[in-house]
């Protein structure tokens, strides 16, 4: 297992115990449009140290995948799912790809 997997695992263990304790827990307990608000947050945040503060970008890069990871968890999705998506997409032209979905 590596990082992301682990750190998946965590997640989802944290799922349902005490808010209070657990920052996880308590995203999970203020529902899927607060964690969504919260991945939100974390890409500007990732976007204005691309553009601005380079050095930064490791750290906000790191927060914008463990909210991601957290809301995977609540739609009840994985890192497979999305290894599954990007394995279909694989050897397609990203236009090809994004027209298909468009249909």
């Amino acid at each position: 297992m590596d990082v992301l997997d682990r750190l998946e695992t965590t997640i989802r263990e944290r799922r349902g115990t005490d808010a209070g304790a657990s920052y996880v827990a308590s995203l999970f307990a203020k529902g899927r449009g607060k964690i969504a608000q919260k991945l939100g947050e974390e890409a500007v945040e990732t976007v204005i140290a691309a553009t601005s503060e380079p050095e930064k970008i490791t750290s906000e890069a790191a927060d914008l995948l463990f909210h991601l990871l957290v809301l995977l968890a609540d739609a009840d999705l994985s890192l497979d799912d999305v290894r599954a998506e990007l394995a279909r997409r694989e050897g397609l032209s990203g236009h090809d790809e994004k027209a298909a979905r468009a249909r």
